[in-house]
């Protein structure tokens, strides 16, 4: 396998609230491989989120942010803001929610994309231009040409979602990140954007992070899964083995939650995550697992390998079973 361009080792993420501390990310570690989709998987609150927002550099002030972030070995975490900028819409970017939230509505979308390219690259305005065009044609979007001169306001959710793609891959990044870029579109235009980040990812060999609470989202594109649940990795491999025989009994609640041929009602997982003020000493999952022991309360697992997983649960030799049993 290829050296991790994105490496993320004990990363933990501390929000100081007028209630307290809340500690949203527990002690993760991630690697990005190149050329790869990898799908990071959980329930809103999980830490997904928050986890990638700390390698941009992008969280308030109020978070504090320890563990190591490294892009081609370049240790992210303390760098200055000029240090991080310099990398941020260049090698690392990201893909928002919200697409209108991205976009400035008073700028042509052609002129966003242009400022995205001369903002890193030495490039004059009619290149630039050129590009941008070029970039709204990769990303799907018709009559590029003419679009390019068009606003926010006049593309529909789907194509203002295409807009921040081709934004985003505008200075050939190493690393993409895509978080949630589906929410709130139709299950049509959801396809065709997942579409477009497979041919991002195929066109150039950008890794890419794609950041979701849907596995069937997973299952469609990436290549390799991290779940999450209460600010840490429960676990983690290959889509197809994690689909084929899941460890953890969180991941195998969110996949008997899913629909599917010959299943006529669906298995909700029962009960509500933690509270972050106050995280569980044991697994984060024990309250609302139908497996948990005492030892499992007492007890944080650590991620470990179980055959061609790795898995944070201390019964994952005894749960572990096929996926619809």
């Amino acid at each position: 396998m290829s050296s991790s361009v994105l490496q993320i080792r004990d990363l933990r993420v501390t929000f100081s609230t007028q209630m307290g501390e809340l500690r949203a990310v527990r002690g993760i570690d991630v690697d990005v491989v190149p050329g790869e989709i990898l799908g990071v998987v959980g329930e809103s609150g999980s830490g997904k989120s928050v986890s990638f927002l700390a390698a941009m550099g992008l969280l308030p002030k109020s978070a504090t942010i320890t563990g190591s972030v490294e892009l081609d070995g370049v240790e992210l975490i303390g760098a200055g803001r000029k240090a991080i900028r310099s990398v941020r819409g260049k090698s690392l970017a990201m893909v928002f929610q919200d697409p209108l939230s991205a976009l400035n509505p008073v700028h042509r979308v052609g002129d966003q994309i242009v400022e995205m390219i001369q903002s890193h690259q030495d490039m004059n305005t009619h290149d630039a231009e050129k590009k941008a065009v070029e970039l709204l044609e990769i990303v799907g979007i018709p009559q590029p040409d003419e679009r390019a001169l068009q606003y926010p306001h006049e593309f529909s959710g789907g194509m203002r979602q295409r807009v921040v793609i081709a934004m985003a891959i505008a200075n050939n990044p190493k690393v993409l990140i895509a978080d949630e870029p589906t929410t709130a579109l139709d299950v049509t235009v959801q396809a065709q954007i997942l579409e477009v980040i497979q041919r991002v990812q195929q066109t150039f060999g950008t890794a890419v992070v794609l950041i979701t609470h849907d596995l069937g989202v997973i299952a469609r594109v990436a290549d390799s899964v991290n779940v999450m649940y209460a600010g840490r990795n429960v676990e983690s491999g290959s889509v197809q083995s994690l689909f084929d025989h899941p460890s953890h009994p969180y991941t195998r609640g969110l996949l008997s939650s899913l629909p599917h041929e010959g299943i006529e009602r669906l298995n909700p997982i029962a009960g509500f995550p933690p509270n972050m003020l106050a995280p569980p000493s044991g697994c984060g999952f024990a309250p609302r697992c139908q497996h948990a022991t005492k030892a499992c309360s007492a007890e944080l697992p650590a991620l470990a390998p179980f055959e061609d997983l790795l898995t944070s649960c201390i019964r994952a030799d005894e749960l572990r079973v096929g996926r619809r049993s």
